[in-house]
């Protein structure tokens, strides 16, 4: 039976060794002027103007990931009202008054892990017992910046063909979730145990210098 997974992002699932998983956020700050979208489930960057945005590449790229975006408040110019809301729609869209900060909220434990669907189908992996030799290894993205404007869901996945021992990989594999709902290996979808690689909140993190894409910053 085909997987009923879609790509819905990365979701918190658990804390790595024994700590309690409180599933807690962390306030950031975006741009009032950041043009980019940002959806709940998205891996983000920092900048070295104090604020978050989306990653240099789709696959990643080589600025240390923050955490996850779960969601942001804001007040919208035209009216004053707050808006919560679970993504960023880019400044056009969302109007927020500048006047004021626009708060993002992330998972940002570099302990935090995360499940998340694989992209794709690869030969090698394409079984259970074949996709279990690639835990501990890490892997890139898929899609890493998109996501819906209707649910404002990250459309993000994990690409198959990218596993390696490559320590520049967005992500590491931790395990393979267990899901009768997802379980048929020979097709996409397959639920990826997974934390973030090099995370920015770990001692080897580094920030982005300047802005990437179009963000107005």
């Amino acid at each position: 039976m085909a997987n009923t997974n879609g790509s819905f992002g990365l979701r918190p699932y658990g804390m790595l060794g024994s700590a309690p998983n409180s599933v807690g956020t962390t306030e950031y700050r975006i741009a009032s002027n950041n043009t980019n979208s940002l959806f709940q489930g998205q891996p983000v960057i920092p900048l070295a103007a104090g604020v978050i945005d989306e990653l240099q590449a789709a696959a990643g790229g080589s600025v240390s990931i923050v955490g996850v975006f779960n969601g942001c408040e804001y007040v919208r110019s035209s009216d004053g009202k707050t808006v919560f809301s679970n993504f960023w729609p880019g400044s056009a869209a969302a109007g927020a008054d500048s006047n004021f900060p626009v708060r993002a909220f992330l998972y940002d434990n570099p302990a935090q892990m995360f499940t998340i669907a694989t992209s794709n189908v690869q030969a090698g992996n394409d079984t259970e017992a074949e996709l279990l030799t690639a835990v501990f290894s890490n892997i890139q993205l898929a899609t890493g910046n998109s996501g819906s404007t209707t649910t404002g869901i990250s459309s993000a996945t994990a690409d198959l063909n990218t596993v390696a021992t490559t320590n520049t990989h967005a992500l590491r594999i931790m395990g393979i979730l267990n899901d009768p709902e997802n379980n048929d290996f020979s097709v996409a979808g397959i639920p990826l145990i997974v934390r973030i690689n090099n995370h920015f909140n770990a001692p080897t993190g580094s920030i982005a210098q300047g802005t990437v894409s179009v963000t107005g910053v």
